[in-house]
């Protein structure tokens, strides 16, 4: 036993100093290449057996010959792991230059493609992370170009939508300052006007600013919808008599929310105003309020004879008009997007389709 003990002593103490040693050359070379460093492991290996095996057999005085035959098994030894842990380290690299030449590609329009040879388990899932990375990126450049694209077109309507009043009222202001006007009083009713639509067009674009900012602050309260509805439906029912259109509130269901009150009843007032302005006169526009599972569903249905498939997908973004002409009646295009961002800040999801004779709006909203 104490033989087996004093053996085991010394070779590792051999082993040690033979592990020492090739730590410290690791770590000298540690910014070099993985097939240097996985060659330094296979030689430690190797040394530290046959530092192992040497003092073992010093402390058994082997005869010269047995050292000899030892000696010659290790250095066999160590030229094949020697070897193989070159080309396993080489091997390591290619693969490793292969994903380094696929991750080069990323860049402003760039696309990665996964190596096709075959790697170790790490190189491929690094592969598959660039990879699923390269998907979210592109995914985000898409995002950019689409909302680049609708801030230049939502810049360019604008400018256009307040450039029209704007010279309208400077040629009322003109006529009633050279005092030929014909009808002062019809002057200064159509300036108010104007400078009332003015008015409402920087309030919504104030508020889709915030909703795109994220600075849009919702104060929520317990609220039922019927009463929301009601509410909306008593201010919207001077405009529908104006239009000859009938407001329908018979499928309103008590259904508790948790919603910034103000902020929804601007949601409300955006459907059923824009509903009424695209009835057709003697048209009927109903607004409902629903359970659905554990989410509430407020619905207004107009009578506008239905939109384009083709424009279903656009119909709330910003800037987006059913009408091609940029007249006042059609309005600035921002109360469909405004009211998407405040549905969408209450976790709700705002959606249309077409129904017979006209479309449908639903916010679903989640229930209190």
């Amino acid at each position: 036993m104490r033989d087996i003990l004093l053996i085991a002593l010394f070779a590792l103490g051999g082993a040690v100093c033979a592990g020492a040693a090739g730590a410290l050359v690791l770590r000298l070379l540690r910014r070099r290449s993985v097939a240097v460093s996985l060659t330094v492991v296979a030689a430690v290996a190797v040394t530290a057996m046959l530092a192992g095996t040497l003092a073992v057999a010093w402390a058994m005085f082997l005869s010269p010959h047995d050292l000899t035959v030892v000696t010659l098994v290790v250095a066999m030894a160590a030229v094949v792991s020697l070897a193989t842990a070159l080309l396993m380290g080489r091997w390591v690299v290619a693969r490793s230059h292969d994903l380094a030449l696929a991750a080069r590609d990323f860049g402003e329009d760039g696309d990665f493609t996964t190596p096709s040879a075959p790697a170790t388990a790490e190189l491929a899932g690094l592969a598959g992370e660039l990879a699923s990375t390269s998907a979210r990126l592109a995914a985000s450049r898409e995002r950019e170009r689409a909302l680049e694209t609708s801030r230049r077109e939502l810049v360019a309507w604008i400018s256009h939508d307040l450039r029209t009043p704007l010279a309208g009222l400077r040629a009322m202001a003109e006529a009633l300052e050279d005092g030929v006007a014909s009808d002062p009083a019809r002057y200064h009713r159509q300036i108010r006007t104007e400078v009332e639509r003015l008015d409402t067009m920087v309030g919504d674009l104030f508020e889709l600013s915030r909703i795109h900012a994220g600075t849009l602050a919702l104060t929520p309260s317990r609220i039922s919808l019927r009463d929301l509805a009601a509410d909306a439906l008593l201010g919207a029912d001077p405009l529908a008599r104006e239009h000859g259109v009938r407001l329908r509130g018979e499928d309103i269901a008590h259904v508790p929310v948790e919603v910034d009150g103000k902020e929804m009843t601007r949601v409300l007032a955006n459907l059923i105003v824009n509903a009424i302005r695209h009835t057709p006169a003697d048209g009927t526009v109903a607004v409902a309020v629903a359970r659905r599972e554990d989410s509430a569903v407020l619905s207004v249905t107009d009578a506008c004879g239905g939109i384009a498939e083709d424009d279903l997908p656009r119909v709330f973004d910003t800037g987006w008009r059913g009408n091609p002409a940029r007249t006042p009646p059609s309005g600035a295009g921002l109360g469909l997007a405004i009211v998407r961002g405040i549905v969408e800040a209450h976790a709700g999801r705002a959606d249309v389709r077409n129904v017979p004779g006209g479309c449908r709006f639903e916010v679903t909203l989640p229930l209190a």
